[in-house]
């Protein structure tokens, strides 16, 4: 069986990108969004969230490049002059992982998101990493601790299969292999701390090179290379740009992406596969964590 789930990322962040997850997954093929909840617009989302029953809203968990939930005399060395998380993942990385006053801090921190996504009032579909960063050692660790006080949702693995990527598209593969290399890695320990706390995960994930460039050409190139059990599909779509420090990358082409999540040709290409479509709990057989 081929299954897929659509997701968009950083929901929270920006109305216009609130907006698109809105209309994406009532006229389109989008079934999950992750939510920022310490994003400036998180209660715009929510909002939106609770007129969409059959949306699986999962936990965008970010310790970087993001604002923080608690103070900073309680995280101090998590934030910098700006009062916001460090925008180097892998200096950042390094030193979380030999140092445990950073650990306890991050665990602080992780443990403070699941509660403010708790207090929302939602269903917990599943949980992710901003910037993939769920997968270090130390924060995938810490949320097998925290996420069965919440429920065990499902956790994003990050695996995006090299071969069939590249098919799809045909372009930059230095940076898919690279990619691939790194991330497959961590693969291994990920899954081995998600079985041995018995929280489910998906097989596949798409957009790892491509973030930023889901378009309708791209969805309908990867949907050709599927492969079977669960794929997850993510994108980052919005009505429109907008401005700020918690905006995306210049370069990401987020109105295509949002009209690749409402496209007639996509939706009419999952159809025609024979794709089962669905949030995580849905797909994975668990319901959905109650908060």
């Amino acid at each position: 069986m081929k299954a897929a789930i659509f997701t968009a990322d950083d929901f929270g962040v920006s109305v216009p990108l609130n907006e698109a997850v809105e209309r994406g997954h009532s006229h389109g093929i989008l079934t999950a969004a992750s939510l920022l909840v310490g994003a400036p617009h998180v209660e715009d989302a929510i909002e939106r969230a609770r007129r969409l029953p059959r949306l699986g809203v999962g936990l965008h968990l970010a310790l970087v490049d993001a604002r923080p939930l608690l103070p900073r005399h309680e995280i101090p060395d998590l934030l910098g002059p700006d009062g916001r998380f460090s925008k180097d993942p892998v200096g950042f990385g390094i030193r979380l992982f030999f140092s445990q006053r950073l650990q306890r801090q991050a665990e602080a921190e992780i443990e403070t998101q699941f509660a403010r996504f708790r207090a929302t009032g939602l269903h917990l579909d599943h949980v992710n990493g901003h910037q993939h960063f769920h997968i270090h050692p130390t924060v995938s660790k810490i949320i097998a601790k925290v996420a069965p006080k919440y429920g065990s949702p499902p956790v994003r693995v990050p695996s995006e299969p090299l071969v069939r990527s590249y098919r799809a598209g045909r372009d930059r593969p230095l940076l898919r292999l690279a990619s691939w290399i790194v991330f497959s890695l961590q693969m291994p320990g990920l899954r081995r701390r998600l079985r041995e706390f018995d929280l489910a995960f998906n097989d596949y994930v798409f957009g790892l090179c491509d973030s930023g460039e889901m378009t309708e050409q791209r969805l309908l190139e990867l949907l050709d290379h599927m492969p079977e059990g669960i794929s997850e599909f993510y994108c980052h779509p919005a009505t429109r740009q907008w401005a700020g420090p918690d905006n995306l990358p210049d370069d990401y082409r987020v109105t295509e992406e949002f009209e690749a999540l409402i496209s007639a040709r996509v939706k009419a290409k999952v159809l025609r596969c024979g794709i089962v479509t669905g949030s995580y709990a849905e797909l994975l057989g668990r319901p959905p964590a109650r908060s």
